[in-house]
């Protein structure tokens, strides 16, 4: 058993923040992950990830991204690489392989010892916890595909799937229209597969808009800065769904959008949502039109607004004027499908994540899982969290966001227990809301 100040959960960028902000502010701490540093980078991500976000943002406490490429988008095995040199730059404490069996109070240890962390690699008492595990606890599996037949269709998650090859033979069936759902439709599309999408709620993004990145617009236009006390509903903007993009290497294709619409003229078929599958028939719900309908519309309201913004800033005459992209035609879909007559051999869910802690043993997870928390602070005195989706601000669930969290944990961390704050924090509101 080890007594130690700060238990840091979680070795990817967040938790590597976190310890980053606490070394510097010569805190002893030791940051625990279940397996490497960035491990689900390497462990559940497939193949050919790549990173939404330009090279540019990907900033850290302290360090940012100085390679020779700032406006591509990096594979995971780079980002993986990245996240080892900022570990090493500041000889993060990071104990790996150390899976986390609980965490709960340790009762009568006094304010130095007051959590008590077991784990495969032994056992802390520490005064404060941070949780770093970040967004994406346990893929979601609609309750409906319960009754696939797992015997002659696998179902697969996407944290499972690498690649095209390793999936079974026959067609596949893609349940989400989200960013992994529409890339890995694209990665098998392309690689000769049968591909039909059942297509759920999604936020359609075009990856440039008058010559620039989107998320140059998303950040100068203030809208990743944007908090949560500045959106109408807080329980919304939380469960937004992740921007239909796709990040490549490969500098012909970088700029190209992806979306339904492409993919459906190389083929894809688009469906409504899963209801359920019953063996191997599937019901669908006949609510595509109306689907990609709203995603459209809230797309054309949202270039709408960057253009208003140009025009309020005195861009327009730096800026080239660029095509809209195309709505999505989509015919009359089935509302029933037949796997075995389809061919279909694999069903693969992409339909998000769901918070999963069943090693916290305190009482500061909602029913759904999600940690109760006001900017990173909980309600157990000394524990944080750090990285979740619109933690505070929208960009929170982003590598580039997490170190606005870090440094106000971070700073509650010092203030509470007598050590000042941090002697810089990062500002929340470093550029101008639309």
């Amino acid at each position: 058993m080890t007594t130690i100040d700060t238990v840091v959960i979680g070795a990817g960028h967040a938790g590597l923040a976190v310890s980053k902000l606490l070394t510097d502010a010569g805190r002893e701490h030791v940051v625990l992950d279940r397996g490497r540093i960035g491990d689900r980078w390497r462990t559940e991500r497939w193949d050919s990830l790549h990173l939404l976000t330009p090279s540019w943002m990907t900033r850290l406490p302290g360090w940012g991204y100085s390679g020779p490429d700032p406006d591509g988008y990096l594979g995971a095995g780079s980002f993986v690489g990245l996240l080892e040199a900022y570990a090493a730059s500041f000889g993060a404490p990071v104990v790996g392989r150390a899976t986390v069996h609980e965490v709960a109070p340790a009762p009568g240890r006094g304010a130095a010892r007051r959590y008590r962390v077991a784990t495969s690699r032994g056992t802390w008492h520490a005064r404060h916890v941070v949780i770093a595990t970040g967004p994406h606890g346990t893929p979601y599996v609609p309750a409906g595909l319960a009754g696939t037949d797992i015997g002659r269709v696998d179902l697969v998650t996407s944290n499972r799937y690498r690649n095209p090859g390793r999936l079974g033979a026959g067609g596949v069936l893609v349940v989400g229209a989200s960013a992994s759902g529409l890339q890995i439709a694209d990665e098998l599309n392309r690689a000769g597969r049968d591909v039909t999408i059942a297509v759920g709620r999604h936020t359609r993004m075009p990856r440039r808009h008058r010559g620039l990145d989107i998320f140059w617009w998303l950040e100068n236009t203030g809208r990743l800065a944007r908090t949560i006390d500045e959106v109408p509903d807080p329980v919304a903007a939380r469960a937004e769904t992740s921007l239909q993009l796709v990040g490549r290497d490969d500098h012909e294709r970088a700029t190209q959008d992806l979306d339904l619409g492409g993919l459906q003229a190389r083929g894809v078929r688009l469906v409504g949502r899963v209801e359920a599958v019953e063996g191997r028939t599937a019901r669908l719900r006949d609510d595509l039109a109306a689907t990609v309908g709203a995603a459209d519309a809230a797309l054309d309201g949202f270039l709408d607004s960057l253009d208003r913004f140009v025009e309020r800033v005195g861009l327009g005459n730096q800026l080239w004027d660029s095509p809209r992209p195309r709505p999505v035609s989509v015919a009359s879909a089935p509302t029933r499908l037949d796997l075995g007559a389809e061919g279909i051999g694999t069903v693969l869910v992409a339909a998000g994540y769901r918070p999963h802690h069943p090693w916290l043993r305190l009482p500061i997870t909602d029913s759904d899982g999600t940690i109760r928390q006001r900017r990173g602070v909980t309600p157990a005195e000394g524990v944080y969290v750090v990285g979740q989706r619109f933690q505070h601000r929208r960009d929170s669930g982003y590598i580039d966001g997490a170190r606005h969290d870090a440094a106000s944990v971070v700073s509650h961390l010092l203030a509470s227990s007598g050590s000042g704050s941090l002697a810089a924090p990062l500002s929340d509101a470093e550029e101008p809301a639309a």
